[in-house]
């Protein structure tokens, strides 16, 4: 009945899609209103579940249909999935190079990217905006094949995908404004940055769509490209990340839990 619905409405559900990427993290974050701490084994526990969320949208929502799609266009088939997403994976790596940013759990010394006096809670926030972009553009990216009228895309995949990377946003959203209450920040203004991570995924799925819905022929290739810089952010931080307690096995079942609840969302439903 839902995704009856959602073909009818199609605009209006894609803005409400895309718009619950922000939301979700926003939400994430609103748990610093109620908890100063959280336990590491949990915040490890729920960014592998976030992990295991990305690995599995990037392939059956972005990589698979990649695939298909340029079978179907007479390329072949290998080859856009190929392209984009080395040229995904690099783009996130010059980005990580560039952009000053410091990950949750480490010192203000362990900064990555060019060399700044900015603040730690900005350097923090910019972490996790960082892989926020590439969650967007996955987003947008399917939705713009939808709005296409591509064959192979529907509005229940696309809706299926937003709402994996909405619920693996919430850990997210803590994991900015949680660490921020040891700086002596206020409830507030945590959450404030811990949101203000969320923003960038509306504006980088914007890009998608219309990046696609102008330029429909790079659609394999821009399926792919999210699905590399989605598999970077979850090798190069959401994996180390979720092992800082060691012989821990909560970040592995998170990864695990995360892995089979956004297949199960991609394969049951999209």
């Amino acid at each position: 009945m839902f995704f009856e619905l959602a073909k009818e409405y199609q605009t209006a559900v894609v803005v409400l899609a895309v718009l619950s990427t922000w939301a979700a993290t926003a939400l994430g974050a609103s748990v610093v209103f109620f908890f100063q701490e959280i336990r590491r084994q949990t915040l490890d526990l729920m960014l592998g579940f976030a992990g295991g969320v990305m690995i599995a949208a990037s392939f059956w929502s972005l990589l698979a249909p990649s695939i298909k799609m340029s079978e179907e266009q007479g390329m072949i088939p290998w080859v856009p999935a190929l392209v984009g997403f080395l040229a995904g994976g690099g783009f996130l790596w010059c980005v990580d190079k560039l952009l000053p940013h410091l990950h949750p759990g480490l010192e203000r010394k362990d900064a990555e990217g060019i060399s700044t006096h900015w603040r730690e809670s900005v350097l923090l926030v910019l972490a996790i905006t960082l892989h926020n972009i590439p969650e967007g553009l996955a987003v947008g990216v399917a939705f713009g094949a939808v709005l296409s009228g591509i064959p192979t895309a529907t509005i229940t995949g696309a809706v299926v995908l937003a709402l994996g990377i909405a619920i693996q946003n919430i850990p997210e959203g803590m994991a900015v404004s949680v660490p921020l209450r040891r700086q002596n920040l206020t409830p507030l203004r945590c959450f404030w940055y811990g949101q203000l991570s969320g923003v960038v995924e509306p504006l980088a799925a914007l890009v998608g769509i219309l990046v696609v819905v102008q330029i429909q022929m790079i659609l394999p290739y821009a399926l792919a490209f999210a699905a590399g810089a989605m598999i970077y952010v979850v090798v190069e931080e959401l994996i180390p990340a979720s092992r800082e307690v060691r012989h821990s096995d909560a970040g592995t079942i998170g990864a695990i839990i995360g892995f089979a609840v956004m297949m199960t969302l991609d394969v049951a439903l999209g």
